[in-house]
């Protein structure tokens, strides 16, 4: 019988340090939620003052205690029925305007930084409104809109005779 080469058990041993890194990177210590931002809350909701708790160094053992109850107001906030849409970041969101059915595109969400990208459109076609909150570029059929501030814009995107609006609210 052959016996593995070092090369050979090498690699193994990398494959498994790359298998097991991932479980080992997700800690077992507690997890505490982001304070809120001012200027987020809602008509109905009521500041209060937050409590200032202390956190154990990340050496300690766990402590037996159950941690302190979190304090909820009485009025709540109405809950959206239907699905929310979520605001992707500062991304680069290809769209194939050859291979997309535009009419199913009317509104997206995107971080400041993200860039559209149509692809397979002639020059000055595509318009932008307000062009404040945009940076658009055209180079070799692929138009480029960059959201640069704050707001919403709508994008008028031509094709095959008709003119398709896309919202697009910057965050």
């Amino acid at each position: 019988m052959k016996r593995p080469s070092i090369r050979h058990l090498a690699a193994v041993g990398a494959l498994a340090l790359i298998a097991i890194a991932p479980a080992a990177a997700c800690g077992s210590e507690p997890v505490s939620p982001l304070p809120i931002q001012p200027g987020t809350a809602t008509p109905s909701q009521t500041a209060s003052p937050s409590a200032v708790e202390s956190t154990p160094p990340a050496n300690a053992p766990p402590s037996a205690q159950n941690p302190p109850a979190v304090q909820r107001s009485k009025t709540s906030t109405p809950r959206p029925t239907g699905p929310t849409p979520s605001c992707m970041g500062a991304i680069r969101y290809d769209v194939d305007l050859q291979n997309t059915e535009l009419a199913l595109l009317k509104s997206m969400c995107f971080a400041t930084g993200a860039v559209l990208r149509l692809q397979g459109i002639g020059p000055g076609l595509v318009t932008v409104e307000p062009a404040s909150l945009v940076s658009q570029s055209y180079e070799a059929g692929v138009v480029d809109i960059r959201f640069v501030r704050r707001g919403t814009v709508t994008v008028n995107i031509p094709q095959d005779e008709q003119t398709y609006t896309v919202t697009v609210v910057i965050r």
